[in-house]
């Protein structure tokens, strides 16, 4: 890590500038930004695996690919990873000793996440940055070829749903919501089922197929998790989110329990999955949070 110095959001902003077309040098700053301002920060170190993870498959889909890259990655998706790494790499350059405005509210989480590092700090951090991003840039995310834009409503349901195991585990698992703790701990690699996504999106970018191609070919966890657990509570989600993250617009994303961040609602029927066998009906209704 370079020496700090000007104001804190100067320099993030200098620091994402200078791997901003080098996706490998976007993850290799999102690791030095767990090691603190010094290098070593062992508190912080364990909360990594996820934030890898998470960016390790946007990577490997080539979303962060440059504008000239062939092909070349998606702007959405390079500006919501901006957003990550700007917040994370100022609130470590102001637990350095620089100071300024802080440019995100997701500013102050970080650095209460810095100060207290537990699995509840890290998500709402991380999540009111990912939040912030998808409301800042609905525009972009307007331009993107239909299946993307599905999947994006199901990667903010993921991340959402994987914080709320950790912050309110009767919401997102109703009578057993003693395992949520564990279950998503950023820490541990259970947590890599919800924020890893491999399972989930297409493996490139851009999509090659239409929707109802991905959704018969959909594996089987991953459809059960989307269309079986989180589904039905989707609406109680968004608003615990909403007021978790200090982030109102986040009401805005979802519509009578369907998501339509830059998707049409006259299309929900994509939220709803088929007649569910007796097993799974069984374990609906025991996770569900009423």
């Amino acid at each position: 890590m370079q020496p700090m110095a000007g104001a804190a959001a100067e320099w993030a902003a200098a620091q994402v500038a200078e791997v901003r077309d080098h996706p490998r040098g976007r993850m290799a700053l999102l690791s030095r930004t767990y090691h603190g301002p010094v290098g070593r920060a062992p508190r912080h170190l364990p909360f990594r695996r996820a934030a890898v993870s998470f960016m390790h498959w946007q990577i490997e889909r080539g979303v962060l690919n440059p504008p000239d890259a062939d092909p070349p990655g998606s702007r959405w998706w390079r500006k919501v990873n901006d957003r990550l790494l700007l917040d994370g790499c100022e609130a470590m350059a102001r637990s350095g000793g620089l100071r300024g405005e802080p440019s995100s509210p997701a500013i102050d989480l970080w650095s209460a996440f810095i100060s207290a590092p537990t699995p509840w700090s890290w998500y709402r951090a991380h999540n009111a940055s990912i939040v912030s991003a998808y409301l800042d840039n609905r525009a972009l995310a307007e331009l993107e070829p239909a299946a993307e834009r599905f999947f994006l409503n199901v990667v903010l349901l993921r991340v959402l749903y994987a914080h709320a195991l950790v912050a309110a585990p009767r919401l997102s698992l109703g009578r057993f919501a003693v395992l949520g703790r564990a279950v998503g701990d950023p820490r541990l690699g259970m947590a890599g089922i919800f924020l890893s996504l491999g399972r989930v999106l297409p493996d490139r970018y851009p999509p090659d197929e239409n929707l109802r191609d991905y959704l018969v070919t959909e594996h089987g966890l991953g459809r059960f998790l989307d269309y079986d657990v989180i589904q039905p509570r989707l609406r109680e989600l968004y608003e615990w989110s909403a007021l978790e993250l200090g982030l109102p617009g986040l009401r805005d994303l979802i519509r009578d329990g369907s998501p339509i961040y830059a998707w049409p609602y006259e299309e929900r029927h994509v939220w709803v999955s088929g007649r569910a066998s007796l097993p799974v009906r069984v374990l609906r209704r025991a996770t569900s949070p009423r």
